[in-house]
């Protein structure tokens, strides 16, 4: 749900959630590392050198402080100024040479992990740095035009007088926030950076959205940042007049700082598209393909380059299709895999009506999956996250360009509750025997189990919480559909159809993603590979490329790492024989936070080692 800007590393921590102290450190914080600490054992310098620098990393980032529950710069933005990227990059170097200075013979097996980790992820960030600008700071899949209303709606609570004139603040500020992110579209511009032509209509309609309806023109319904700010307000218990007075400056916000802004973004991004180069991967840009080596290697923590990647997702999509046509035995369909393949696409029995009673249903449903799936949990974890989490649908602001489904992390503090994001525009693209896998995936035992753990888990220092490592995080969501499997689901034959259409889906990814990143695909070339190759309608495979088009190398992360996990699961199987739990084996995955691939192999070996003594 999100990640390859330059400020990534702010946006990947916005994805997942936790709690952090009420009051918020010293402005001007002692760098990590200092004089403070020199009296500590070797332990204790390291805890304080990760505390301090996460508490710096919370005061950069006004949007993370919200994501995690705290108030301290409530009526900011994020600085996502070339100045601020600067600063960022200086500060990751500096790190890099303090961590060189821990002793690691005198740390504990689980400090020296974190420290790996710590290290490993300031050499991520610099290598992503070095193609700052490569990546699109406006893209139509999910950038800041979508960013201010979605943050605003799902983000920023009011409570009191004081968190709703932070959200007049924060409104005030959408227009310097846009200058600034203008100010990086020019950089790109003048380095040859674009999105492709067709990206740039959905970000203007988009962004026209936000600006429509009340108080903007005379139309009779809210905009959506109005009936937000209005909803949030009414349930405040406030004196009338100081209602209205902060109504009357929302309203001036409004129409003063947020239209004027998004006005000037409209005419940029109209200014930018008559540039744009013909294409659609980022084989069109300058030094592209180093970039794209880049993409692939901070998505799947893995060296596999592109060709590899790509046949490695024909080999599993033949793999899929050869267990797909089983299925067809099963349902005694007469015709071939491409004609199955139309029969899903099509038939009304397997579509909820495209009505808002239809997407009620959907919602319903889906919830009552998840449920049951929650009763099973004790039998294969031990590990069982204690946040709650809801099924919403997608805003309708979004909804046009947002992912069929995704996930955003609970605030630790119960304030917030994780939330399973269902994209019901078009029913049509939400088929009802994809529902028990997509349930799973991006709920439990999937990304709100892991995320929610994730923040939960206690002796690790907090920035292992929110590292990001996607084949890890994407890998266990996409492995989690087939571990339901394990556990006794899908039985109706069709919806274990829909969880290797989902599989085939992540396969193909492989080799779309590839195909028009490295190989030089068309748009309509891959969109046709996923048409020819999935059951998948139309307008769920044409989102789906022109997200992957927006994020290059990052719908890989899935199933490569889904791959490892049950490489890694079988053999623990074969090695522990009856001595195998898989209560054990999730919890050693959960444990520890998202990790690259190879760290996760060596702790489930050591793990597999113990268990045979």
């Amino acid at each position: 749900m999100q990640p390859q800007r330059f400020f990534q590393a702010s946006l990947i921590a916005l994805a997942i959630s936790a709690c952090s102290p009420a009051e918020p450190p010293k402005q001007h914080a002692e760098p990590a590392g200092t004089s403070a600490m020199a009296s500590q054992s070797e332990s204790e310098r390291l805890a304080a050198f990760f505390a301090q620098s996460y508490k710096e990393d919370l005061q950069r980032s006004p949007m993370t402080q919200s994501y995690r529950g705290l108030k301290w710069d409530y009526g900011k933005w994020d600085d996502v100024s070339e100045q601020a990227a600067e600063r960022e990059a200086a500060l990751y170097t500096q790190r890099l040479s303090q961590v060189a200075q821990f002793d690691m013979s005198q740390l504990s097996e689980q400090e020296k992990l974190s420290l790996t980790l710590y290290r490993l992820d300031l050499e991520r960030k610099l290598a992503n740095d070095k193609f700052r600008h490569h990546s699109y700071i406006m893209d139509q899949f999910s950038a800041w035009h979508t960013l201010v209303p979605s943050f605003l709606i799902n983000i920023h609570r009011i409570t009191d007088s004081s968190d709703a004139n932070a959200y007049v603040a924060r409104l005030d500020a959408v227009k310097p926030l846009f200058e600034q992110v203008i100010e990086q579209l020019k950089i790109r511009e003048k380095l040859g950076v674009f999105p492709p032509k067709w990206s740039y209509d959905q970000m203007v309609v988009a962004s026209q959205n936000v600006i429509s309806g009340a108080p903007f023109d005379d139309t009779e319904a809210n905009s959506t940042i109005w009936n937000d700010f209005s909803t949030k307000l009414d349930a405040l218990n406030l004196p009338e007049a100081d209602k209205q007075s902060l109504l009357d400056a929302a309203k001036r916000a409004l129409l003063e700082k947020v239209k004027p802004a998004y006005e000037l973004m409209i005419a940029e991004l109209k200014h930018q598209q008559a540039l744009s180069p013909a294409g659609d991967g980022v084989w069109r840009l300058p030094d592209g393909d180093s970039w794209y080596d880049n993409r692939l290697n901070w998505f799947t923590t893995t060296d596999l380059n592109a060709e590899q990647v790509h046949q490695l997702g024909l080999e599993n999509v033949q793999r899929i299709h050869q267990q797909m046509r089983q299925i067809m035995k099963k349902v005694n369909f007469e015709g071939d895999l491409p004609a199955f393949f139309e029969f899903m696409r099509t038939d009304p029995q397997f579509y909820y009506p495209n009505t808002d009673e239809g997407r009620a249903q959907y919602l319903s449903e889906a919830k009552k999956l998840i449920d049951i799936m929650g009763e099973q949990l004790p039998d294969y974890f031990g590990l069982i996250p204690q946040s709650d989490m809801i099924v919403k649908r997608v805003e309708a602001f979004r909804e046009k360009s947002a992912g069929k489904a995704f996930y955003q992390s609970p605030a630790q503090d119960g304030s917030r509750p994780g939330i399973y994001y269902a994209n019901l525009y078009d029913m049509n693209n939400m088929p009802i025997y994809q529902m028990e896998a997509l349930a799973y995936h991006e709920g439990i035992p999937g990304h709100h189990m892991q995320r929610a753990i994730t923040q939960e888990l206690q002796g690790i220092p907090d920035f292992q919480k929110y590292a990001s490592f996607t084949a890890y995080t994407e890998g266990w969501g996409l492995y989690t559909e087939e571990l339901a499997k394990d556990m006794g689901f899908y039985q109706d034959p069709y919806s274990d159809f829909g969880r290797l259409a989902m599989e085939l889906w992540r396969a193909c990814r492989l080799v779309v993603d590839t195909g028009m990143h490295s190989k030089k695909w068309s748009r309509e070339q891959a969109i046709q590979y996923l048409l020819d190759n999935t059951p998948n309608p139309k307008g769920d495979v044409v989102k789906a490329i022109e997200r992957y088009i927006a994020m290059p190398g990052q719908a890989t992360a899935y199933m490569v790492g889904k791959l490892k996990i049950m490489q890694l699961r079988q053999e623990a199987m074969d090695e522990l024989g009856d001595k195998f739990d898989f209560r054990g084996f999730h919890d050693e995955v959960l444990k520890n936070g998202p990790l690259p691939l190879n760290l996760l192999e060596a702790n489930v070996k050591t793990w597999v080692a113990k268990q045979k003594v």
